[in-house]
């Protein structure tokens, strides 16, 4: 904000946006101050300089008519550029050129040699990682400090350890782990996690899990507690239901994957899913500095089956989707939802890519749609290998049994880890339901469950 550059448009959504997640405090309200200093600054500058440079021309041409024949001259050919397409091969070329360096130089100098502040794009293409793969593990480079260790304290509960904290683990080169149990991409690294935590746990690493919950079913402690034993985690679980571990690292992902040395320093990070070869050489890096000269070597190859193998992220085009009203999107018809009542819904016939319905009698809410009566059904136009469903049963906890279609068809060898081929299953539990893994091509389908009985609840759709 403070340079300006024609990508302000977005930096200012990113700025809103983290002002929304963050709320109002001391950091957004400088950031955001920022920004209006940059435009400001940038706006005044255009347009002392513009009015100088007219009055100028002005006088040099000493006639207003040859300054507007120019001036049209030159908007003619922005308008031929633009038809033949020169315009955006142009601003490819230039458009940063000018504030790249001053970028680098400011967040150098700021930071003090800390790393490059990242967001979600940069989390899936790290500089660092094109370093370590070109240097190999003869030659790592530095990882720089990015902060020291937050305190691990405000957890409601701790499960496989009595509570831990930052000074307590001088020594030990700690991953922090930040994943909620219903989250697919969280389920989908975690067999990583699982297996950096066994291979060297007796080489100096600790992995503490910190599960922060997205959905309110999740804050129930015996929730989380039987999906640890269910998952097979072994490690420390700390239970930060307030989010006050959360809010220490100002974290704002799931999953999220903290890498501290042994003196408490975090000299890693990495959010979302992938990367899990660079990550395992920080942690092998980090061990050796703690003075391990035994760390084994090699990359581990996790087995992942059912809902935690790694997604076909090339043919999924259908994204997120929460059907609690508070945050659904493409819902159709969207006239028709009416938040926090009962009603009666119907899917139109035909559904474009990515659009979703209710069908029977639901009551929507901010977070879920609960079925209130027996026939209740989601129906969703899809793109993607792998459908899943977070659900929930009633409140009385009894099963729900349901039925899956694919395209008015029952699943055969396409059902998911939940669902037998003829499309039956049950709800009998809180958590992320697989209910289609297509066995072929990868195609289009429109999917469908109906609920034989109702008081189900259903959170979102996740896609793999």
């Amino acid at each position: 904000g403070l340079l300006w550059a024609p990508c302000a448009g977005p930096i200012l959504g990113l700025l809103l946006t983290g002002a929304a997640l963050q709320g109002a405090n001391l950091a957004t309200s400088l950031l955001l101050l920022a920004y209006a200093g940059g435009a400001a600054t940038s706006l005044a500058v255009a347009l002392l300089l513009g009015g100088k440079v007219f009055a100028a021309m002005k006088r040099s041409l000493g006639a207003g008519e040859w300054l507007r024949k120019g001036l049209g001259a030159a908007m003619l050919a922005g308008v031929a550029a633009i038809a033949m397409g020169w315009d955006t091969g142009i601003l490819a070329r230039l458009s940063t050129a000018s504030t790249a360096g001053l970028e680098q130089v400011l967040v150098g100098r700021l930071a003090g040699g800390a790393a490059t502040p990242e967001g979600a794009m940069q989390a899936q293409d790290h500089p660092g990682g094109a370093m370590m793969a070109a240097a190999g593990a003869m030659s790592a480079p530095a990882l720089p400090v990015q902060g020291q260790l937050p305190p691990l304290s405000g957890a409601v509960q701790w499960l496989n350890s009595p509570p831990l904290s930052a000074e307590a683990l001088k020594g030990k080169v700690v991953l922090v782990d930040f994943w909620t149990y219903s989250c697919i991409n969280c389920l989908r690294s975690l067999s990583y996690v699982k297996a950096w935590a066994e291979k060297y746990r007796d080489q100096g690493l600790v992995v503490i899990g910190v599960h922060a919950p997205e959905f309110a079913f999740e804050r129930d402690v015996g929730n989380v507690t039987k999906a640890v034993k269910d998952l097979g985690i072994d490690y420390p679980v700390a239970i930060d239901n307030d989010y006050r571990i959360w809010r220490a690292f100002d974290n704002q992902y799931w999953p999220a994957h903290y890498f501290a040395d042994a003196q408490g320093r975090i000299r890693y990070h990495h959010f979302g899913e992938g990367e899990y070869a660079e990550s395992e050489r920080v942690i092998q890096q980090l061990l050796r500095e703690a003075g391990n000269a035994q760390v084994t070597g090699g990359l581990i190859q996790a087995e992942a089956q059912g809902v935690q193998q790694a997604a076909d992220m090339n043919e999924v085009r259908s994204p997120e989707t929460y059907v609690g009203y508070q945050r659904s999107e493409n819902f159709v018809p969207q006239a028709s939802l009416a938040p926090d009542t009962v009603a009666a819904y119907d899917v139109p016939a035909q559904l474009a890519l990515n659009d979703w319905g209710l069908r029977g009698q639901w009551k929507v809410g901010a977070e879920s749609a609960r079925s209130t009566a027996p026939g209740g059904a989601l129906v969703y136009r899809f793109h993607a290998r792998d459908l899943h469903l977070v659900l929930g049963p009633g409140v009385d906890g009894k099963p729900v049994r349901f039925k899956v279609l694919i395209d008015g068809q029952a699943p055969g060898a396409d059902h998911g880890v939940d669902v037998a081929p003829d499309g039956s299953g049950q709800v009998t539990e809180q958590r992320l339901y697989q209910l289609v893994r297509q066995a072929g091509d990868v195609a289009e389908h429109t999917f469908s469950i109906e609920f034989l009985e109702p008081g189900v609840r259903a959170y979102a759709f996740t896609f793999g």
